[in-house]
């Protein structure tokens, strides 16, 4: 459960003093890439992990920083000026407590991106369930396309600039995670970000290791639309996107797919990669355009991604769909990862069911002809509970074939709040796939291996690197020669 308010920071030296930042758990992708933006910035900075390997490790490398192993309080520099504690760090963490016995100043890490990145006037900030990745790296995209030189912070790596970061000169895209943040800071990330303009995506529930319910989803949301300055964009075919958004006290306009909306569109037909799509500008007439995405979900992504382009750039809405020529997507969404023998082998991030749903629908989209695998690893905090046992049982319609995995490690959930793949397996194959329960990842990639034909496509959802079964499946299809 979340605090109600932010707490008040702890006295700090000088901002512009601040020179050695020590980060505990810097091998975390938000805190890896909050690293890598210091040490770009100019400051000297120190970083610990237990868990400092491949790529995370390399990738810090690469940019100069040498990770110290394990929790140890002598990892903590002593002439560190603030330390950034990761979510990883509980309170009885070793460094943790050392900086409090030295009297060194802890913040977490969305309290460093206010304070030594974001611009004082706010940023333009993408918050939802789902999409905001996606929706995050579209605007930036544009905005760089558009000449705006804007620096971002991403929870993906963006295709075209091969980065979760960018510093630049212009407006700061960055993504709201409602997940709180540190052990002494309870409260959802998107608070502690001034957002001058914002989306809300869409709703749901989410993170049930720390929300009990819907509603104490929405009165987070809801807390983050008041505090919006100038105008906030809204997935209006999302009702409870749309109830939390009356919160506002600035300006606020719709997206979604249809005709209604301030920013709308309808899908014509697919071509591969892309969408072809009508767009409707309120007030405007309709004009046709392609779009370098797959999956509706995207659509609706780029027509929220759309508007807080505008609030900084002269520009309508078709001209933000030619703004999005040469898009590439994000790692690990919908991410053709290889194709051995004609067996095409695609990566994507969904654990909660609803991103399940759409995956498959965008991957039947972009490939109407083929056979589709799904193979889903259960990791996330919510997605190895039950709370959402009924809704996976139908996210998996659109695959012919299902893999279910173990889940991605055990816990101490009791077990009627786990979720069951046997009953999950049973719901799946109730709603019309082939499905198999395949516990280890070195087997899921020998049989479908042995199975798979050419043109089929082999699709894996997972919150993980999912033990790299991407690789060894790749790897098996090309051993049948």
């Amino acid at each position: 459960m979340t605090a109600d308010a932010a707490r008040a920071l702890p006295p700090l030296p000088p901002l512009d003093s601040v020179r050695r930042i020590h980060v505990i758990g810097v091998c975390g992708t938000a805190m890896g890439t909050l690293a890598a933006m210091l040490m770009e910035r100019g400051y000297e900075v120190t970083g610990s992990d237990p868990m400092a390997y491949p790529p995370m490790s390399d990738w810090l490398a690469a940019r100069g920083l040498r990770i110290r192993a394990g929790w140890d309080a002598s990892n903590v520099p002593a002439d560190v000026d603030l330390v950034v504690v990761g979510n990883v760090a509980r309170r009885d963490n070793p460094e943790a407590l050392a900086a409090l016995e030295r009297g060194l100043p802890s913040i977490s890490l969305p309290e460093a991106l206010r304070l030594l990145h974001l611009p004082e006037g706010g940023g333009l900030v993408v918050t939802g369930t789902h999409g905001k990745t996606t929706t995050s790296a579209m605007a930036a995209w544009m905005l760089h396309r558009a000449g705006a030189d804007p620096s971002f912070f991403i929870g993906g790596v963006t295709r075209n600039f091969d980065s979760t970061y960018r510093l630049g000169g212009g407006p700061f895209v960055i993504e709201g995670d409602e997940y709180d943040t540190a052990y002494f800071d309870k409260v959802p990330k998107f608070w502690h970000y001034p957002a001058r303009f914002a989306t809300i995506n869409n709703v749901e529930y989410d993170h049930a290791d720390i929300y009990p319910d819907l509603e104490s989803i929405r009165r987070v949301f809801r807390r983050f639309a008041a505090q919006v300055t100038e105008h906030l964009w809204v997935g209006a075919e999302d009702a409870d996107a749309l109830s939390c958004a009356s919160a506002a006290r600035c300006g606020v306009s719709t997206f979604g797919l249809g005709t209604t909306y301030d920013h709308g569109a309808a899908i014509i037909a697919s071509h591969g990669a892309s969408l072809r799509v009508v767009l409707h500008d309120r007030g405007g007439p309709p004009v046709e355009s392609v779009l370098p995405v797959s999956g509706a979900y995207n659509v609706r992504n780029f027509l929220g991604a759309a508007g807080l382009v505008r609030g900084v750039v002269d520009v309508d809405l078709a001209g933000c769909a030619l703004l999005m020529e040469g898009f590439e997507g994000v790692r690990k969404r919908l991410e053709v990862r290889g194709e051995v023998g004609g067996v095409v082998v695609v990566d994507d991030f969904a654990h909660h069911p609803t991103a399940v749903r759409e995956a498959i629908r965008a991957a039947r989209r972009r490939w109407p002809e083929s056979r589709l695998w799904a193979i889903f690893e259960a990791k996330s905090n919510t997605s190895r509970r039950s709370v959402f046992q009924e809704a996976y049982g139908a996210a998996f319609s659109g695959a012919e074939r299902v893999i279910l995995s173990r889940p991605f490690r055990e816990d101490s959930l009791p077990e009627h709040e786990k979720l069951s793949l046997d009953r999950l397996a049973a719901d799946v194959e109730a709603a019309g796939s082939e499905v198999e329960l395949i516990p280890e990842v070195d087997e899921i990639a020998v049989r479908v291996a042995a199975q798979a034909q050419p043109g089929d496509v082999v699709l894996t959802l997972s919150g993980s690197a999912f033990g790299g079964l991407h690789g060894k499946l790749l790897a098996a299809l090309g051993e049948r020669g």
